[in-house]
């Protein structure tokens, strides 16, 4: 097979040449989508890759899912996350990751909008004990790279819906800050003002995702704004909205009452619990099947 490698043996340019080659072709064979048996034997007995410092190393499991989260290779996600759960969401290497304080998967799947790979990586993070989950949900990207921004402000960033509402049900903070000091409500709003023509139905179908786990007292960035700009901002997102975020008025019924709904579902059963609740049809996001 083309893919095929060998032991790397030696050190210098030879070794790393080797190292190289052998990085691409695992590389490769995710991206063909290959069985993941196969994947599995390329990956504990024949890849290597070269580290800074001249250091030569086999894939890690959460190096591994980067590649399947960048190819969307579902069924090789879905065995690491299985098999190895914590490994597979650990720190990946400097070779994968600028900052060594986090591990980027989360973010990565937002950003390439890998809805079902989210959602077993966020059933596989409800299993770990609640002080590791809490740092896997709320934990801030690189502040070099990427601002300091969590995966809930990416998928405001990115206009999400399904992420967004995946990583608030599973119990993601919608209060944290980035390094700019926005929170994800900031980061929506930020979008919508840039654009406000572009992509409308999506933002604000997150911003009403939003209004349901916020609590009535957030304080954010954009409130000023917001209020120095009424006529404008009434007119984009709707007079209720307006009046709802800058606390003119109360939230309406509707919202308070699927606020207290929705605080009774666990994570452990979000999605699934969604479709027994009185949701008009434009608020369910989640319009396809995601197994367990």
């Amino acid at each position: 097979m083309p893919w095929s490698v060998r032991w790397v043996g030696g050190r210098g340019a030879q070794s790393q040449k080797q190292c190289k080659k052998s990085s691409f072709a695992f590389y490769q064979a995710v991206r063909d989508l290959l069985p993941v048996w196969f994947l599995e034997d390329m990956r504990t007995m024949e890849v290597f890759h070269w580290e800074d410092g001249g250091k030569v190393s086999v894939y890690s499991p959460s190096e591994a899912l980067l590649y399947a989260l960048v190819h969307d290779h579902q069924p090789y996600a879905r065995h690491l996350l299985t098999k190895f759960p914590e490994s597979a969401l650990a720190v990946p290497s400097q070779s994968f990751s600028c900052c060594q304080s986090s591990a980027p998967h989360l973010a990565m799947a937002v950003r390439y909008n890998r809805v079902r790979v989210l959602f077993r990586i966020l059933k596989a993070i409800q299993a770990f004990p609640p002080s590791d989950r809490a740092s896997h949900l709320d934990r801030r990207g690189c502040s070099r790279v990427e601002g300091g921004k969590t995966a809930l402000h990416v998928a405001c960033e990115l206009v999400r819906p399904e992420c967004l509402l995946l990583l608030l049900g599973h119990g993601a903070s919608p209060c944290l800050q980035d390094s700019a000091g926005n929170t994800p409500l900031d980061t929506l709003l930020q979008q919508i003002s840039h654009a406000p023509a572009a992509n409308t139905r999506a933002k604000l179908l997150c911003l009403d995702c939003l209004f349901f786990f916020v609590p009535q007292d957030l304080q954010f960035a954009m409130k000023q704004q917001l209020l120095d700009n009424r006529q404008w901002w009434q007119d984009l997102l709707g007079v209720s909205r307006f009046q709802c975020l800058v606390g003119l008025a109360p939230p309406s019924l509707f919202v308070g009452a699927m606020r207290v709904l929705i605080r009774t579902i666990s994570p452990e059963h979000f999605p699934e619990a969604l479709d027994n609740l009185p949701l008009p049809h434009f608020l369910k996001p989640l319009d396809l099947k995601l197994e367990s």
